[in-house]
């Protein structure tokens, strides 16, 4: 089981910037992604990064081009760059680990306990 921790979120304002980061125990050569809940909906899959390389990554629509996610091997964390930051991008974001290049939460193990993400003026 791999121990995840989530960092970096808070109050921001529309269009305003969070970096979040997930420090890993490990992060080996998982596929690490980011996702969010919003109140009363489901989680949903952010973004992903293939492990080692990095070099397969996933945007969902709706963060295309705001957000950016990136690795550190060496300092087992990976990060989550949010740019112009929207009221629906509010939500609990959580990093988790998976075995292969996926956005389904179900194939996804070790989970962090997530880090609150509030947009609003």
């Amino acid at each position: 089981q791999v121990q995840l921790v989530e960092s970096g979120g808070g109050l921001v304002q529309p269009g305003g910037s969070l970096r979040l980061s997930c420090a890993a125990s490990t992060l080996d050569s998982y596929t690490i992604g980011w996702f969010r809940q919003a109140p009363g909906k489901e989680r949903e899959g952010v973004s992903y990064i293939s492990g080692v390389s990095g070099d397969s990554t996933y945007y969902a629509e709706s963060v295309k081009g705001r957000f950016t996610i990136s690795r550190d091997n060496t300092k087992n964390t990976v990060y989550l760059q949010m740019t112009d930051l929207k009221p629906e991008d509010t939500g609990v974001y959580y990093c988790a680990t998976a075995n292969w290049a996926t956005i389904a939460p179900a194939d996804y193990d070790s989970w962090g306990q997530g880090t609150q993400v509030t947009v609003s003026s």
